[in-house]
């Protein structure tokens, strides 16, 4: 994995960040909850921006948001309770098949 791809999974967990942050502002109205989601959303798309520079633009921002999105929803279950059943289980898991079949039919660059 070349270091574009190392970038694009850490702007990705900085958008599992911010996404979980946003649960913690309560609507923007607490501080610092707030301000630490706003740095990360800043450094997510700083990131995301970085990766694209040599990365397919398409592939790059689906990987960016997949990961944004199976952390969220992994995050949601163990910190707030929400659901993990069979079937968001399964559809959680072709989220993922997608990233690896987008990381793997993209050029190596």
């Amino acid at each position: 994995m070349n270091a574009n791809w190392f970038i694009l999974i850490v702007a990705g967990l900085f958008e599992i960040g911010w996404a979980i942050g946003l649960k913690y502002t309560d609507g923007l109205t607490r501080l610092w909850p707030t301000v630490w989601t706003v740095l990360a959303i800043i450094i997510s798309v700083i990131l995301l921006g970085t990766a694209m520079k040599s990365l397919p633009v398409g592939t790059a921002y689906a990987v960016w948001v997949g990961v944004g999105i199976i952390g969220t929803v992994i995050f949601g279950i163990v910190l707030f309770g929400e659901s993990a059943d069979v079937f968001r289980l399964f559809c959680l898991g072709l989220i993922v098949t997608g990233i690896v079949g987008l990381k793997l039919g993209s050029p190596v660059s």
